[in-house]
């Protein structure tokens, strides 16, 4: 829809106007049956976050268990991501094509038996197997998920709101992945990782067809395949050109050479977009400034914030000494941060616009890490990483939820599922790219000395929080620049 001046208007451009022609704001309270909805879909994305991590402090002894070699232990993480951020994009275009609710009763019902298989693997290949399967379940659930979100809720006040829990407990999942993988290892088995999805999923599927509409547009265009193809190749061989260059370096052929093709590939991909008919990812839409610099703001939020994760989890193991339980309830605090952020997101939105709300996150998200980078070897300093670390969660969740926002507004709802997994496929590529990068820098960092000890370590964990805390504030720069000044009375991006 456009106003008399030819800009187009979002959903909070519109307003209700009574029969005697007075307007109102649009609707801010969420009612009985879109709490059921959030509770279902919230249960889903949260539980998915939390299976990017929650095996991370257990694989030695999943190698144990199933017979799986050191070297070989990479790949339970790996086969997992490949799959999650490879596959996003595809899912949420199928997604809208052939129901949103569909693919997430089925995507939870795979996730469901993958992770099953997974919890009762005794040999290395059904456990790859079931990570996989879980990768792609989480490709066609993340996507699905936010779609069915974004269409159930009036853009405005009410979506802000629910993609700011959304956001929050996505985050939070992640963190508390960590904590939950090292009580469940110390206390249970590693096997309980697995055993919690199936719970999960089950509650979902007896809860879900009776909460969710179905949702898809009216007239089904075709799949575009050699798209499909093409970004899919792309997306695998960037991630897993990632992983290696964490496990490796930047210079190995493992890393650099994936790393080249993908590159080529999403060229490949830039064209054939352009030549068919009903393109996987239409043109006009990566066009549009909101959602090409949202994404861009969805990527760097997930990797700076995930990498520091990883890079104080070196600092507390290798410096301070804790054990690997001790290290993941020590981002408890982190994960309330995260919690915070998501709650007060809208408000801060509401307050200053989209494009200030990002812009800010990110600028404190800098400040409470610059602290990090002068953390000590002594056992006082946990206070100082406690305290910043709640305030950059808070901050980065600020940004989180201001990504979603900028990244989905303003878009049809035939378009929703594409959107939805544009910004899906931005956040598990961030996760993803964050931490082998601040891995190089640090390891780069670590190698320059004579002996690989404590020392070491803390000087290669501070080089890289710097780089972090420069990346933060590199994309608050960006951000002001590129997208428009914002306010919820527009709600233009």
């Amino acid at each position: 829809m456009t106003n008399p001046s030819g800009e187009t208007l979002s959903g909070d451009d519109l307003t209700v106007r009574s029969a005697a022609g007075e307007v109102s704001p649009p609707r801010s309270a969420v009612t009985g049956r879109e709490r059921l909805i959030l509770a279902v879909l919230l249960t889903a994305s949260f539980t998915l976050a939390v299976d990017f991590s929650i095996l991370n402090v257990a694989l030695p002894a999943i190698g144990d268990d199933v017979g799986l070699s050191l070297g070989g232990l990479q790949w339970i993480a790996t086969a997992f991501s490949l799959c999650a951020a490879g596959f996003t994009l595809l899912f949420g275009r199928v997604a809208d094509l052939f129901g949103r609710r569909r693919l997430f009763l089925v995507g939870i019902a795979v996730l469901g038996a993958s992770s099953l298989a997974g919890g009762t693997a005794g040999t290395p290949w059904v456990l790859i197997a079931a990570r996989v399967a879980q990768g792609l379940a989480t490709a066609a659930v993340t996507p699905a998920a936010l779609s069915l979100l974004t269409t159930s809720f009036p853009e405005g006040p009410v979506r802000d709101k629910a993609l700011g829990l959304n956001g929050a407990l996505m985050a939070a999942g992640f963190t508390t992945g960590a904590i939950l993988g090292g009580v469940l290892t110390d206390l249970l088995s590693w096997r309980w990782a697995f055993f919690i999805n199936v719970a999960v999923a089950v509650l979902v599927l007896v809860l879900a067809p009776a909460v969710l509409s179905e949702s898809r547009p009216e007239h089904r265009p075709a799949l575009d395949v050699p798209g499909a193809v093409v970004v899919t190749l792309a997306l695998l061989s960037v991630v897993y050109g990632l992983t290696q260059a964490g496990q490796r370096s930047w210079g190995s052929p493992q890393a650099y050479a994936p790393l080249a093709a993908g590159a080529v590939l999403l060229v490949l991909f830039w064209f054939v977009e352009q030549r068919v008919a009903q393109p996987l990812v239409p043109v006009r839409v990566l066009r549009r400034r909101s959602v090409r610099w949202g994404n861009v703001a969805g990527l760097l939020a997930f990797a700076t914030e995930t990498s520091v994760v990883f890079l104080l989890t070196l600092y507390l193991q290798d410096v301070l000494g804790y054990s690997p339980l001790a290290s993941g309830l020590s981002f408890a605090v982190l994960g309330l941060g995260t919690v915070v952020g998501g709650v007060i997101g809208p408000k801060v939105i509401g307050a200053v616009g989209t494009r200030n709300a990002l812009v800010a996150g990110f600028l404190v998200q800098a400040a409470a890490t610059v602290p990090l980078v002068f953390l000590g070897a002594g056992s006082g300093w946990i206070y100082v990483l406690l305290v910043t670390t709640f305030a950059g969660g808070v901050a980065n969740l600020v940004a989180i939820v201001g990504f979603m926002v900028t990244a989905t507004s303003g878009l049809p709802d035939e378009e929703q599922g594409l959107a939805n997994g544009l910004a899906t496929m931005s956040q598990q590529i961030g996760i993803t790219m964050g931490i082998p990068i601040m891995s190089a820098v640090a390891t780069a960092r670590i190698h320059g000395f004579d002996v690989q000890d404590a020392h070491a370590v803390l000087s290669g964990v501070s080089v890289a929080l710097t780089v972090n805390a420069a990346a933060c504030v590199l994309a608050a720069l960006l951000l002001a620049l590129t997208l428009r000044t914002t306010g919820r009375a527009t709600g233009r991006v």
